[in-house]
């Protein structure tokens, strides 16, 4: 099974920016990465299962392009996140925050819960795409939990004083 391109480019472009973004902190390395992914899956002959199969396999290759762009001595001139964060709309205060502070986990975490949060997969999808264990995914998944509420209560704490 392989899907037409246009259909491929239109179900996934914001799911693998949003991944893209992720990892690298920059929209403009996100779109290069969604653009160099789609055109990978053009130039590809493999075979896919299913629909699912296809999301799995363009995720993970946007992941690992934008981990290279990452190691990459090129790397440019980066929008600063704050920056990017002024063209985002938030349904709530509380949803930036969350975002803000999702963006500062260190990278092996901040994967794993959006693959979790934001993509709904499975923790066995997750080690899959990533190529990791399960039980791996499951402790990155926990402590980026971790990370997260202690901050995210320290700034409740803060705001009650």
């Amino acid at each position: 099974m392989k899907t037409e391109i246009q259909a491929v480019m239109e179900k996934y472009k914001d799911n693998l920016f949003s991944a893209a973004f992720n990892i690298c902190k920059n929209a403009a390395d996100a779109d290069d990465i969604v653009q160099d992914t789609f055109f990978q899956y053009y130039k590809t002959s493999k075979q896919f299962e299913s629909e699912q199969h296809i999301r799995a396999w363009l995720l993970r290759v946007a992941i690992n392009k934008a981990k290279n762009v990452n190691l990459s001595f090129r790397r440019r001139t980066s929008v600063p996140l704050e920056e990017y964060m002024e063209t985002l709309a938030f349904e709530t205060p509380e949803a930036e925050t969350l975002f803000e502070e999702v963006m500062k986990l260190p990278e092996k975490y901040r994967i794993v819960i959006h693959l979790f949060y934001y993509e709904d997969y499975s923790i066995r999808e997750i080690s899959q795409i990533l190529h990791i264990t399960e039980s791996n995914t499951k402790v990155c998944l926990a402590r980026g939990r971790k990370l997260l509420k202690k901050v995210l209560q320290e700034g409740w704490n803060d705001d009650d004083e």
